[in-house]
């Protein structure tokens, strides 16, 4: 069986610091997490490390329906569940901007 291999052992730099910084910045409450397929299987040791540099601020959500890219923002969704902030995850720049009073990190 192949183990998984941990967050500071692939070759990408999810900036996590900086997405801990945003949710203390933004007092945020509820984040929800977007990744791609490749990344999913890491969303919980995301999570994990976020709660740690926020020490346990905000409850996290994990998006697990699709991504096509930084365009496909599951908006309505997130607003149904009252979430403050959506940090995306990919290959696209970080960009923060803000959808229908959401507030959105890339």
């Amino acid at each position: 069986m192949k183990t998984q291999k941990k967050l500071q052992d692939l070759d990408y730099n999810f900036e996590l610091e900086k997405a801990a910084a945003e949710i203390k910045k933004q007092k945020a409450k509820k984040v929800l997490i977007q990744l791609p397929e490749g990344f999913k299987p890491y969303a919980l040791q995301i999570v994990e490390e976020l709660k740690n540099q926020t020490k346990n601020s905000a409850e996290f959500f994990i998006w697990m329906d699709s991504c096509y890219g930084a365009c496909d923002i599951p908006i309505a969704e997130s607003e149904k569940l009252g979430i403050d902030l959506i940090i995306q995850f990919g290959h696209s720049a970080w960009n923060f901007e803000k959808e229908q009073g959401i507030k959105i990190l890339k």
